[in-house]
């Protein structure tokens, strides 16, 4: 037994919650192969956190969800910050979405299921249940800063992809030198009269 499913195990019975184990069919395994092959070990425990998290607030809601699709979007979420899978022009987030794209309509998945999305709010955990998710997948000691270095170091090379949206600050906070496009510059500066 590997070390993430004895950890799965043990997260599981922390929380009395099934889902947070990682689900183990052929799809997942082949997606747990390539994140973890691809994305650094920080970037891969944030990404499993992610899938538990969606987990156990898809269950908390009562909302029926495919686990295989849930843990591919948490997986793939974060690809477009790696050298791999980052365009030179696109947000990182489309990155990710056409890695997740591609790889799961290789594999037979039709596009409607593609678009499934769940989201989560970490006071609406008790206490327990991060701890076992976080045991199963560790944070780093600094992961704050860590994972705004991890987004700056995926998207320093394209910073015209933050227009708009909060990696801006990412850029802001790191490089002294980047100036934010402007929205009201961009109207004011359009070729149209008025």
């Amino acid at each position: 037994m590997n070390k993430i499913a004895r950890v799965s195990k043990a997260a599981v019975r922390a929380t009395t919650v099934d889902v947070s184990s990682m689900p183990d069919s052929k799809l997942c395994r082949e997606i747990t192969e390539l994140v973890r092959d691809t994305e650094s070990e920080l970037l891969f425990n944030h990404s499993s956190r992610v899938y538990c998290f969606g987990a156990l607030t898809g269950r908390r809601r009562g909302l029926q969800f495919d686990r295989e699709l849930l843990y591919a979007g948490a997986m793939f979420h974060d690809m477009g910050l790696t050298q791999k899978h980052s365009s030179p022009g696109e947000r990182f987030e489309v990155d990710g979405a056409n890695a997740a794209r591609d790889f799961l309509k290789a594999r037979g998945i039709a596009r409607p299921k593609l678009d499934l999305v769940l989201g989560i709010a970490y006071e609406e955990f008790p206490e327990a249940q991060r701890e076992a998710v976080v045991a199963a997948w560790p944070r780093t000691p600094h992961f704050k800063e860590d994972i705004i270095q991890t987004f700056y170091d995926g998207i320093k090379h394209k910073p015209d992809t933050t227009f708009g949206n909060v990696k801006a600050d990412v850029l802001a906070d790191k490089d002294p030198h980047f100036h934010r496009g402007n929205f009201c510059s961009v109207i004011r500066g359009s070729l149209w009269p008025g």
